[in-house]
């Protein structure tokens, strides 16, 4: 037999919560339609009661043996034996309701509402239950051999995909400050190139006005020369 860690209860478990929430939930539907699909309902509904209570006896033996073999401490140990109790109605009440649709069948009765309040009843239960034992593997982590290290493992999504970095990170900080300075270089230094060439035009430009400015003032003196010679 393959060995399964921790044990096999985490497998017949599944079973149990999918085969008996199904048989629930389609007693109480039945109740609202008609025709041939209910009778097409009902026999699924029965039949996952059925074959739900079965695997349950298995899955209440290997969480027995679960429940005496995993290490734990204190708080784990009380949460696992919450766990436990709501499992215990869930064993004793699912395979009697199963007992009470098989003798209904085989005497061609019908399942009354009485039937159909213990299989509400029972999902309750068995949702209780279901909640608790999650937390007894993903609050208190029983049944775990080991923990992730979540502090060496990180996402990028620069690109669109996944980087994964492992130690101090620093080969991932070293890749966010050169893509930082690679993004931000580029645009600085052509903005520094396009304002040097802007006040070099505007100084050429300024420098022939003033060159302009020259010509008329030589001009002026010019005028005045040879008004003044003219005067004398």
């Amino acid at each position: 037999m393959p060995e399964i860690i921790p044990n096999w209860h985490p497998i017949f478990v599944h079973f149990t919560v999918a085969l008996l929430s199904l048989s629930v939930i389609l007693f109480v539907v039945v109740n609202f339609i008609s025709g041939p699909l209910r009778e097409q309902w009902l026999v699924v509904a029965r039949w996952s009661l059925w074959f739900g209570a079965g695997i349950t006896l298995f899955t209440a033996v290997a969480g027995l043996y679960a429940y005496n073999t995993v290490a734990h401490d204190t708080p784990s140990h009380e949460a696992m034996t919450e766990h436990r109790n709501w499992a215990i109605t869930v064993i004793i009440l699912f395979p009697l309701l199963a007992v009470w649709a098989a003798w209904c069948v085989r005497s061609g009765k019908e399942l009354g509402k009485g039937f159909v309040a213990l299989m509400l009843v029972g999902g309750l239960l068995l949702l209780s239950t279901a909640w608790h034992g999650g937390e007894v593997v993903y609050r208190y982590g029983l049944g775990v051999m080991s923990l992730p290290n979540v502090d060496s493992h990180g996402h990028g999504s620069d690109d669109g995909g996944q980087a994964h970095g492992h130690g101090d990170g620093e080969s991932s900080a070293g890749g966010d400050e050169h893509a930082h300075e690679s993004k931000a270089g580029a645009p600085a230094d052509d903005g520094h190139d396009h304002a040097h060439d802007a006040g070099e035009s505007e100084m050429d430009d300024s420098m022939m006005d003033f060159s302009g400015m020259d010509e008329g003032l030589e001009e002026g003196s010019t005028a005045h020369g040879d008004t003044g010679d003219h005067a004398h």
